[in-house]
């Protein structure tokens, strides 16, 4: 796939720029040691100030108390520690939310995001994209069957979504300060951050990257979890799965019709009938199994009307802390507001 590529706005860049760099850590204890690590060497010789937030979402391994430790150590360190797992979408935007940079750059702790392409990300930033991806020109360390679904997934997606989301790119991007007010303004709970990443717009630019194997630990990710998440995105940004359902119902009582008339013109003709029992169970386990296959496509929709109508927080905060203590209580919310600020109430 070409590299895909907007052209840049004229925006003047801070002198001074601050850099957030938002990390959601899930069950990471022994990659945060290794990234803090990498990601000093990577940016120690930026002209720019920087911070490390750290989301933690939920773990159970001692993850959050590697986390603080880092943060009693490092100064450029903030830990912002949520309530329970909420899942990797809602951490990012709990993030976003949080992150107090001119320019927020979103990236995973194992290190298959590289450290080492920040600088270029904030210079094309500095040079007036609004938006800076990472996109990995090279699938090469992944399995045929894992390239070969994600390729399907993103043909799916751009086919069936207004909203097309470039292939081969995944949450590792810089966003401008502009980038992530915009994206708070989006109070949906159902989130599929790489559609909305693409709904918003602005100037963007994809930067080609090889992506290294794991260095420690291993991915939380599996296949069950990959097709929830493909499902997810699908019915977030499109309405053709539900809508389709029409055309199918429309299309087999046509044929239902045009059966039924030629068996009338057969008895007609050809006199007394006696249907096969086989042909009928066939049609009618068949025609049960679409009518299923179906309702699983309307509750899909449903669910999300359902949570979203629920209106509750996208996450929820037990604290954020800062030299290895609790800096700021959790920062309240007013539920069902237009606009949502920073992060949820306990």
């Amino acid at each position: 796939m070409a590299n895909p590529v907007l052209t840049s706005s004229s925006r003047a860049r801070p002198a001074d720029p601050l850099l957030s760099i938002v990390v959601p850590i899930y069950n990471e204890v022994e990659a945060i040691p290794v990234f803090l690590e990498a990601i000093r060497k990577a940016l120690v010789s930026l002209d720019a100030r920087w911070e490390c937030v750290f989301v933690n979402d939920g773990s159970v391994d001692g993850s959050f108390d590697v986390s603080l430790r880092a943060s009693a150590d490092y100064d450029f360190v903030k830990v912002v520690n949520l309530s329970r797992n909420f899942g990797k979408e809602a951490a990012m935007t709990a993030g976003l939310d949080l992150s107090a940079g001119d320019a927020v750059i979103l990236m995973d702790v194992d290190l298959q995001d590289p450290p080492d392409l920040i600088p270029e990300f904030v210079a094309r930033w500095r040079s007036g994209y609004d938006i800076v991806c990472g996109f990995r020109h090279d699938r090469g360390t992944d399995g045929r069957l894992k390239r070969a679904t994600a390729g399907l997934f993103y043909a799916l997606f751009n086919r069936f979504s207004d909203t097309a989301i470039p292939a081969n790119v995944g949450d590792f991007r810089l966003l401008d300060r502009r980038v992530v007010e915009t994206l708070k303004r989006l109070p949906e709970r159902s989130r599929f951050m790489k559609g909305l990443f693409a709904w918003v717009g602005f100037s963007s630019v994809c930067v080609p990257f090889e992506r290294p194997p794991r260095r420690v630990g291993r991915s939380k990710w599996n296949y069950w979890r990959l097709w929830n998440f493909a499902i997810d995105g699908i019915v977030s940004f499109s309405s053709v799965p539900i809508k389709i359902w029409s055309y199918i119902g429309g299309v087999f009582a046509l044929l239902s019709l045009l059966y039924a008339l030629f068996v009338i013109l057969r008895v007609l003709i050809m006199g007394l009938d006696v249907p096969g029992y086989a042909s009928l169970v066939t049609v009618m386990l068949f025609s049960t199994g679409l009518q299923l296959l179906s309702l699983g496509v309307i509750g899909e929709y449903i669910s999300r009307l359902f949570v979203e109508t629920k209106r509750r927080p996208i996450y929820l905060l037990e604290g954020i802390y800062s030299g290895g203590v609790l800096a700021e209580p959790p920062p309240q919310l007013t539920v069902g507001s237009p606009t949502r600020e920073n992060a949820g109430a306990l």
